[in-house]
């Protein structure tokens, strides 16, 4: 496996309106894994039988699976390792299913230099809809003194 060197940000480097996002099209063996590290069993993330008499007529992933999804671009690609969640609002908007690509995206709309935290909106979509939007606090270490 190869690992890639990315961008950290520090809260000096951090401007109102930057954006980083992630991509990842949601398989089987996500869902099932998701479901068995969390504990969350419900049949509609597993039982298609049981997913076809509900109203999305299909399995669907967990919503917090998507959710996660931003905390991957937090914690990989803006601001990256060393960040710290402090709080994070979600609205589920739609369904995400087997085969959908997840695209989250975080956008900085305030920052807070007394407490080095910044305040972002957070999406997820699939074809361009939105699927889960939310709010995000974060804690961004400072640029180390030289």
């Amino acid at each position: 496996m190869t690992i890639m060197t990315r961008k950290t940000y520090h809260f000096e480097d951090l401007a109102i309106g930057m954006e980083a996002s992630f991509a990842k099209t949601v398989s089987e063996s996500d869902i099932n894994a998701f479901a068995e590290v969390s504990g969350d069993k419900n049949p509609v993330h597993l039982d298609a039988a049981y997913a076809a008499k509900t109203m999305f007529k299909e399995r669907i992933a967990h919503g917090m699976l998507s959710a996660g999804y931003i905390s991957a671009v937090f914690g990989m690609e803006m601001p990256g390792p060393g960040a710290i969640y402090i709080s994070q609002t979600l609205n589920f908007k739609a369904p995400v299913k087997i085969g959908d690509t997840v695209v989250a995206k975080v956008k900085v709309v305030e920052l807070f230099a007394e407490k080095k935290r910044a305040r972002f909106e957070c999406v997820c979509s699939v074809n361009d809809k939105p699927v889960v939007v939310g709010e995000a606090m974060l804690m961004v270490p400072s640029r180390p003194a030289a």
